[in-house]
Order: C-alpha cells, then structure tokens, then sequence
C-alpha cells in the first residue's frame, strides 16, 4: 500500500452548480488517436451531460485509481461523455488508455491552463514550477452549466463516486 501524507488543501474559487464553466480547446486523446477539440462542442453532441474529471498526472497513482473506479462503475454508460484534464502529454494518455484498456478520453493541457481557469490548480510539493489539476468532478450540461462540483479539499483525495452516482441519477 502506497504511504502518503494528507495533507489540507487551500479553499478554491470553482464553478458550482448552475455557474457556466469555461469552455477550452485542448488535443482531446482516446486510445487510437487525438485531434483539438471544444469542451463545449463535446458538451452539445451528446445526449446526458457531460463529466468533467480533473486528475493528477496520468500514471500517478491517484489518477490511475480514479479512472480504473470510474471504469468499474461504468459511468461511461451512463453520462452523455465523461472525460478528462490532465497535464500529461498526448503520447503519455494515449499509452494509458491503451494499457489499462480505458474507455474515456483525456485532454492534454502540459500548461495546466485549464486548471487556471477552472480555479483548481495543485501546487505539486517540492517540484518548482510544476502544477497540476486538483481533483476534482464536474458535471456539464449542453450549455457548460455545472450541474454538479465536486473538488477534492485534501490531498490525495478521491471523488465520492457514491453521492456523485446519486446526484447524477446513474
């Protein structure tokens, strides 16, 4: 089992329920492929809203814990879309979803620029200059209105996927 330090966060500034999130165009990768794309113009395709999930690095073992839960639960059954932010490179998801067999896409933000806007940068500790998303889960109607926030308040933290399943109707 893997040791880690809780370790209390800093209050954010996040979209909440019925605020529009910001919208952003990142390479958006599945297992076979990326191309740019529009949170919003994923957001308006789908029928269901549209999961937003912010994790550390891919690879990191809080990621790879969230997204092998998600996995086990099926919410990529029962959202219109459920994708992810991550910091890593386009080549760096595209292994992972390819290894872990993953059904989700992840967009490729290196610059961290959508955990800016979003209000949930992670100052990652004893590693100058680097950040990345905080946990954290929102989800999207067509429009970009947050339906539901959660943000991780500590780290490592991970999503209350039973009162988030609650809360979206899965």
């Amino acid at each position: 089992m893997v040791d880690f330090e809780v370790v209390a966060l800093e209050p954010t500034d996040h979209p909440e329920s019925g605020d529009e999130a910001p919208d952003f165009t990142r390479p958006l990768v599945t297992d076979e492929f990326w191309e740019d794309r529009s949170l919003s113009g994923l957001a308006s395709e789908v029928d269901g809203p549209t999961i937003l999930v912010c994790t550390p690095m891919i690879g990191s073992y809080p990621g790879t814990y969230v997204w092998e839960e998600l996995h086990e639960r099926g919410w990529h059954e029962e959202a219109g879309a459920v994708v992810g932010v991550s910091i890593s490179t386009p080549y760096a998801i595209k292994q992972f979803l390819e290894t872990t067999d993953s059904p989700f896409a992840v967009f490729s933000d290196p610059q961290n620029r959508v955990a800016e806007e979003y209000g949930i940068v992670n100052d990652l500790d004893g590693m100058a200059g680097l950040d990345e998303p905080r946990p954290a889960v929102f989800a999207l109607d067509a429009n970009l209105t947050v339906e539901t926030a959660w943000v991780a308040e500590e780290w490592p933290e991970f999503p209350p996927y039973d009162d988030l399943e609650s809360e979206l109707g899965f």
